[in-house]
């Protein structure tokens, strides 16, 4: 384990309120990693979605950088201009 996973694992033991942040940044995180991902492996750029969504590629950015309070409605749209599917889970 790294000194970084360390150092996280050991703050989330000692300050649930470091927790709790953390996992909720961590997944707003990913989720626009997912996003940005999903449009590179499309060859797209962030004008071309936004061109197709109808929006502005700052609107395209901001859900890549911070993925937080999306529509489903805007995650389907998103999907079908990149050609995915979109699929929830709940766990």
């Amino acid at each position: 384990m790294s000194d970084l996973k360390k150092y996280i694992t050991n703050r989330k033991r000692r300050d649930a309120g470091f927790a709790k942040g953390y996992d909720k940044g961590y997944t707003e995180f990913k989720f626009g990693v997912l996003i940005r991902e999903a449009r590179e492996q499309a060859g797209m750029t962030q004008e071309e979605v936004a061109k197709k969504l109808h929006t502005k590629k700052t609107a395209i950015s901001r859900l890549e950088q911070h993925s937080t309070d999306v529509r489903l409605s805007t995650l389907l749209k998103l999907a079908r201009v990149l050609g995915k599917d979109l699929q929830v889970v709940l766990r």
